[in-house]
């Protein structure tokens, strides 16, 4: 066998060193397995991938990698420059790389071939007509085994050797078709196998982003076959060589090898979305790809953003970490500056925002890499926008002036750049973005925000602060629509502006401009006014309303407050109301009058509807001003009633011409009364007060009617006829308020459940209105004939239910059911202008036996009887009489006579003495007992069976003709005999058929008969 790469020379010198250095035998033998269990003890396939990298580099052909596992053998085919010596050499020696002249190779260190001690035993490679090479551990430990100064040192070490220090000749292996080299790679035991199937399935496009000269990775797993591509990548490259002086300065703490390599290369890259389809937006890196910084192969030193970095940064010597230095600083910065350019090359949508690194990092690398890219990225021309940004303006120092002045203020502003092809393209720093809304509402105000993004970049994501955006609110952007840019919009851009608010947010919409028909623009929907329903050709202004340009008019600003706007609705504002109140005080009423009638007119206002429009000011037919409540219409109804001289005008000709009386009147000016209408009014002196007249005395009235209560009652219509006082002609006006509407307002009130008067009601009744008679001393004619001559007899005209509200009289038991209406009666009663006879007299007695006494003052004067006569009488003088026995005592006195169970609640109610408090009834003289005749029986079966019969009975002294006096009849005759029996028995009906009996006994079956008929 031919030795092609002189394996035979190197093992011979090797043995030699070892022979003589012992020490020379441990230190490789601890360094081959320093590299092979640490940091090279995964990385078998990243090895192999780059040997076939450096092979077609130097063969200057597209590289590929086969990798193939059957069973237990692993092999790695390869195209490229075959194996020669050096390489053979490069690959026995530790940290002594055969590539350092190899501009773009990926190995450097020397030692990445150790790798496969990690797994395997016997490593074999043969390149296609160059012969093949392989190491063996059981032959290396025979050598060693044979130098007697080594067998320590072999003992020691359990049999482990530096197999890859010792190549021997091989025989050829087959190196499949298309490839140049082949490694073959018997593994070690099963754990072996399994590690380089995890090896194998992870192996990702990283690896050949890192190596450029290698194409495509092909992975034959037990015949599965799948290709590895670093397709679908947007790539950023920079590379470089240092100068000289840079080398001294960057490599001044690396080693030689590294020394005589002055290069320095870096590559980002990302994975694209959908690259077929055009968009090439960045994706998340794929999970098979490590985050770890790439020096080309994986590191431990973490890098947690998006995108995968390949970059020569000098490594520690257990090549898993960077080494920190001057040169790990310059290449820092480089790659800052590489990723910068990485995000302006990629399209510029929302899914950039993912690549910007927050501050914090996972390692020290990533951290130094995130704050170099923080610092470049604000400044960085990145971001699409809507608009130009904002003018640079700087303050320069007073060291640029050409003369020095300490008191000058002065600063120089940069115009904006124009935009490019595609837009704009902003700096974070220069960009806003709008926290919400549409495409739509971002293209109508990019003008009035500088470096607006689009639609779709998510204002809270955290890269925006990163990159220095201005976040904008809906409400700054309101606030943003000022100054001398909106004030030359036309009223329908404000409508399209409208158009694309968001529904959501109103808050923020709450200064939203408005355009106003009278050329105003106004901060906030609310307060204003959208017209309906006509009224735009109506002339408004001297109102002061706010009333939206028609062609700026939108649902929108309704939602913000606005309101729609009919002539009704305009008449209700605050404003027009305002402007109806203070129209007296204007120094130029007209317009308001002129707006506020035309406003009327168009809402068809009826009278009455709007009762505050009474205080409009309007000219008089004496050229005054006047409130529209104090003018008549000339011919109105009103004007010929009142007294002349009133307080009242006529409203001016010209102002029924021009509108009619219909909206005069509508307006306030009084056709008929005018009337108060009010709802939930308190009944005390400080809440009910319509300048009525009388209307505290209504107040007191009333409050008498009602109990005590704790708070002011409350009646929930107040309705009331104005004026009543200044009327002349009362039959005309009285007609006018017993028809609709006015007739309401005589209507009683209930108020706390109780029943009472109108102010209407109650000054009419009050007031001499019936014929120079007031209501109250007048009845219904042909009403209770018991009120025949107390009162007179009302006038006609007017309807018994009209009258009745008045109240004039209608029945006894109305008119003492009313308030003061007993002592009403009683005063009648008392007046000897007033007859009455006795039948009638007897009757009002019966009816005012019910009254409760605590409603009556005892009278002065009272109705009696005197001798058979009426008479009106001193009080004082006055018997009420409660038993027929005593009349005779009290003959002389006038007398209350009515029925004897009613006597005294008469004396309790009236204040006057029984006829029984004022004698004792005492029988003085002596008479004979006597039986009572028994057919006295049959009328009286309870009648006694005797009495006293006297011959001159005297009671109290007086001459009488029967008393009862302590349980005995007492009497001078038969007919004081029948009515002393019938009283006693309380029969005192029956008195005159017990004296017809007493008479003629024979006559009792024909009294009984009659009394059969009672």
């Amino acid at each position: 066998m031919t030795d092609t790469y002189g394996t035979d020379r190197m093992r011979a010198a090797v043995l030699s060193a070892w022979t003589a250095s012992p020490a020379r035998f441990r230190e490789d033998a601890n360094a081959e397995e320093d590299f092979a269990l640490g940091g090279y003890r995964d990385r078998l396939i990243v090895e192999l991938a780059q040997n076939a990298a450096d092979a077609a580099l130097r063969a200057g052909v597209p590289g590929v990698l086969r990798l193939t596992l059957r069973g237990d053998v692993l092999t790695a085919a390869n195209t490229g420059a075959p194996l020669d010596a050096t390489g053979v050499e490069g690959l026995s020696t530790l940290r002594v790389s055969g590539k350092r002249d190899e501009v773009g190779a990926a190995g450097r260190f020397g030692v990445g071939f150790a790798a496969v001690v990690s797994v395997c035993d016997e490593p074999a490679i043969c390149s296609r007509g160059s012969g093949a090479v392989r190491w063996s551990r059981s032959e290396t430990t025979a050598a060693v085994a044979e130098i007697p100064a080594l067998a320590g040192e072999l003992a020691g070490r359990s049999g482990h050797v530096p197999l890859l220090r010792l190549p021997f000749d091989a025989p050829p292996l087959d190196v499949p078709e298309g490839f140049d080299t082949v490694v073959r790679l018997p593994l070690r035991d099963p754990v072996c196998v399994d590690a380089v199937r995890v090896m194998l399935a992870e192996t990702s496009p990283a690896l050949l982003l890192g190596m450029p000269a290698l194409e495509a990775i092909e992975i034959d797993l037990d015949g599965s076959v799948r290709t590895v591509a670093a397709d679908g990548w947007h790539v950023v490259s920079e590379s470089g060589e240092f100068t000289a002086e840079e080398v001294s300065r960057l490599f001044a703490d690396r080693p030689t090898e590294e020394r005589a390599r002055p290069y320095w290369s870096l590559r980002w890259a990302v994975p694209i979305i959908g690259p077929l389809t055009g968009t090439g937006e960045p994706g998340p890196l794929p999970a098979a790809v490590p985050p770890v910084v790439h020096a080309p192969t994986p590191s431990d030193e973490p890098l947690d953003l998006p995108a995968l970095l390949i970059a020569s940064f000098p490594m520690a010597t257990d090549r898993r970490h960077f080494a920190k230095g001057p040169l790990a600083d310059f290449l820092v910065e480089r790659v800052a500056d590489a990723y910068v350019r990485l995000l302006q090359e990629l399209p510029r949508t929302p899914k950039l925002l993912d690549l910007v690194p927050s501050l914090m990092g996972k390692g020290e690398l990533d951290a130094r890499i995130r704050r170099a890219v923080l610092a470049r990225l604000p400044s960085t021309p990145l971001l699409p926008a809507l608009s130009a940004p904002a003018p640079a303006v700087q303050t320069p120092s007073f060291a640029d002036a050409e003369v020095y002045e300490p008191d000058a203020q002065w600063q120089v502003e940069h115009p904006a750049r124009e935009p490019g092809d595609d837009g704009w393209v902003v700096a974070g720093q220069e960009a806003a973005v709008v926290a919400a809304g549409s495409a739509e509402l971002l293209a109508t105000v990019a003008d009035f925000v500088p470096g607006l993004l689009p639609a779709g970049w998510p204002a809270r994501h955290p890269a925006m602060a990163a990159l220095g955006v201005r976040r904008v609110e809906l409400a700054d952007v309101i606030d943003l629509l000022s100054g001398e840019a909106v004030e030359a919009r036309e009223p329908s851009w404000w409508r399209s502006l409208y158009e694309v608010l968001p529904a959501d947010d109103p808050e923020s919409l709450g200064a939203l401009p408005v355009p106003l028909t009278d050329g105003r623009l106004v901060r906030g929907p609310r307060g204003t006014l959208i017209l309906t329903d006509g009224g735009a050709e109506l002339d408004l202004s001297p109102l002061g309303l706010r009333i939206v340009h028609p062609e700026a008019a939108h649902p929108a600003l309704l939602r913000l407050g606005a309101a729609e706007a009919t002539p009704r609705t305009i008449l209700e504002d605050p404003l027009t109301k305002a402007a109806v109140a203070q129209s007296l005080d204007n120094p130029d009423p007209e317009p308001v009058a002129r707006a506020v009638l035309s406003l009327v007119e168009a809402s068809a206002l009826a009278p009455g509807e709007a009762p505050w429009l009474a205080e409009l000011a309007l000219r008089g037919t004496d050229g005054e001003l006047y409130p529209a409540g104090e003018l008549m219409l000339a011919d109105g109804a009103l004007a010929g009633l009142l007294e002349p001289g009133t307080h009242l005008g006529v409203a001016a000709s010209e102002l029924e011409e021009e509108y009619g009386a219909r909206v005069l009147a509508a307006a306030g000016v009084l056709d008929g009364f005018a009337t108060v209408h009010e709802a939930d009014v308190l009944l005390d002196q400080d809440d009910c007060d319509h300048d009525l007249d009388g209307e505290d005395d209504w107040l007191d009235h009333v409050l008498d009617l009602l109990p005590e209560l704790g708070v002011p009652p409350m009646v929930p219509e107040f309705l009331a006829v104005r004026d009543l006082e200044l009327v002349a002609d009362w039959p005309a006006a009285l007609a006018l308020l017993s028809r609709p509407p006015l007739r309401a307002a005589l209507h009683p009130l209930r108020v706390a459940g109780v029943e009472v008067p109108s102010y209407t009601a109650w000054w009419l009744a009050n007031h001499p209105v019936l014929d120079g008679r007031k209501p109250l001393e007048l009845r219904l004619p042909g009403a209770d004939p018991l009120l025949q001559g107390l009162y007179a007899d009302a006038p006609a005209g007017l309807d018994e239910a009209a009258l009745s509200m008045l109240g004039v009289r209608t029945t006894l038991s109305e008119l003492l059911a009313s308030h003061g209406g007993p002592e009403e009666l009683l005063d009648l009663m008392a007046d000897p202008a007033v007859e009455v006879d006795r039948a009638q007299l007897r009757a009002l007695w019966v009816a005012l036996a019910g009254v409760d006494p605590s409603r009556v003052a005892p009278p002065s004067r009272v109705r009696a009887v005197l001798a058979g006569s009426i008479v009106v009488a001193a009080a004082e003088d006055v018997v009420v009489v409660e038993a027929p026995d005593l009349l005779q005592l009290v003959v002389d006195r006038p007398l209350v006579l009515a029925p004897y169970d009613l006597a005294e609640s008469l004396s309790e109610l009236l204040d006057l003495p029984l006829a029984g408090e004022l004698t004792s009834g005492e029988v003085t003289s002596q008479g004979q007992v006597r039986p009572v005749p028994p057919e006295v029986r049959a009328l009286l079966p309870t009648a006694p069976t005797s009495y006293v019969e006297h011959e001159k009975l005297l009671v109290d002294g007086v001459e009488c003709t029967w008393r009862f006096f302590e349980g005995m009849v007492h009497c001078t005759g038969l007919d004081g005999l029948a009515r002393g029996l019938a009283w006693a028995t309380g029969q005192w009906n029956d008195r005159l058929a017990v004296a017809a009996l007493l008479r003629d006994p024979k006559s009792v079956p024909l009294l009984l008969a009659e009394s059969d008929l009672s």
